[in-house]
């Protein structure tokens, strides 16, 4: 698959008329790059790719223009936080690396939910292995601001510094927290870093994706970026280290009496709904299989459902035990409630949600970078988030651990690197 695939974008960036076509700024021969100091990845949950501009993102624009943008990038089923981002560092789609949804079930370790410390530490949640892992297996050191993932120990190993999640530390301070890390000397300096940014996912739930909130959230966050150029510069490492932007899917409007209970799907005597939102999982009740898939499985007015073995093949879902036996998702634009939560949002309001088909332009996610290892000006076609590790790998100069990605449609946007 992954031959075809590279194959297919090596013909297209062959020709110059697939490149008008397709909208594919072919780069110009770039002088070969040093291997970069460190490299920084950076997460703004819920950025959806067309917030991206000059006016009401300036910082990210120039990091857009000074190195290399995607038209955007898809993310992988279910466009959640939890899933995405454990793709983003591993390669592996949520089907592989177990984190299926940011609520499921296992039968031997018990419910999962992003708010249990006790489960986002426990290390058997997380298959596969992250970038951080794979850093520390090489000898680099690695350094993470609450990304997903980072304060369990997968394989024994967690980011040598890290910090927990805290809603209460803004943005710059975590920046801040970042530049200090690469203060240290190159020998003690943490060779991957990663940090996430939180704000603006809650405020295209709370008010939905085109609110003066979002486009507040945007500019405080778009500031904070600026300080990381800035203290970059200020350290000369602007050009030392390689700074990749990215989202972990984007934002859709839901509007007023856009929800419905997960009671008006499937009745709790019939049924445990193991998550809610948007993609719903659902575990029949003993003795209710056939009752339930018949009354579930099939097109419905807000909603489709599939037995777990039979999703659409290019969502690459459905093979986890952790999947449910029975999935909804919801139509975009809707969400499925558990009643507490249903009786808690006012039937008027205009609010935001992803979770919906990773193919929706809404949920499309951010890719940008710059850095030595980027060519100025290069401009992508849309390419999976599974992608994003081979890449950081590369950038990291080690070998990646079996994935799901293929750093071939980033090739382009590479310069070739002069030492080993």
């Amino acid at each position: 698959m992954h031959f075809l695939r590279a194959a297919a974008l090596a013909a297209c960036f062959a020709l110059a008329a697939c490149s008008t076509t397709q909208g594919i700024s072919p780069p110009a021969v770039a002088a070969p790059a040093m291997r970069a100091d460190a490299v920084v990845l950076v997460s703004i949950d819920a950025f959806r790719a067309d917030y991206l501009s000059a006016e009401r993102t300036p910082n990210l624009d120039r990091i857009a223009r000074e190195g290399a943008r995607a038209a955007w990038m898809n993310p992988s089923y279910p466009s959640l936080t939890f899933p995405n981002h454990y793709t983003l560092v591993t390669g592996l789609r949520p089907d592989r690396h177990g984190v299926i949804h940011n609520k499921m079930a296992d039968e031997e370790l018990g419910e999962f939910a992003v708010a249990d410390l006790q489960a986002v530490t426990e290390a058997r949640w997380w298959g596969g292995e992250p970038i951080w892992v794979t850093a520390e297996k090489n000898g680099l050191r690695s350094a993470s601001w609450s990304w997903p993932g980072s304060l369990a120990r997968i394989g024994g190993i967690r980011p040598e510094l890290v910090k927990s999640f805290d809603p209460s530390v803004p943005a710059e301070r975590r920046v801040d927290d970042v530049l200090a890390w690469l203060d240290a000397p190159p020998a003690q300096r943490p060779r991957i870093v990663t940090m996430y940014f939180e704000q603006l996912d809650h405020a295209g739930h709370d008010y939905g994706p085109d609110s003066p909130q979002v486009g507040a959230t945007l500019a405080r966050l778009d500031a904070a970026i600026g300080r990381l150029y800035d203290g970059l510069a200020a350290r000369g490492l602007l050009d030392r280290v390689d700074l990749v932007v990215v989202s972990d899917h984007g934002m859709a409007k839901v509007g007023p009496r856009h929800a419905i209970g997960v009671e008006d799907i499937v009745s709790p005597a019939e049924a445990t709904v193991v998550s809610d939102g948007q993609s719903i999982g659902i575990v029949p009740n003993a003795g209710h299989e056939a009752a339930v898939a018949k009354k579930l499985v099939g097109k419905h007015a807000q909603y489709d459902c599939w037995r777990r073995e039979q999703l659409p093949e290019r969502w690459h879902y459905g093979r986890n035990p952790r999947v449910p036996p029975i999935v909804c998702q919801m139509h975009e634009g809707w969400d499925a409630l558990y009643p507490q939560k249903l009786a808690k949002r006012p039937p008027d309001a205009i609010r935001g949600s992803h979770g919906y088909d990773p193919a929706l332009p809404s949920m499309r996610a951010l890719f940008i970078a710059r850095g030595p290892s980027f060519v100025p000006g290069a401009r992508l076609p849309a390419f999976d988030n599974v992608d994003v590790y081979p890449l950081l790998a590369r950038l990291l100069g080690v070998q990646p651990a079996p994935n799901d990605g293929d750093v071939t449609p980033l090739l382009p946007a590479l310069r070739p690197v002069s030492v080993p």
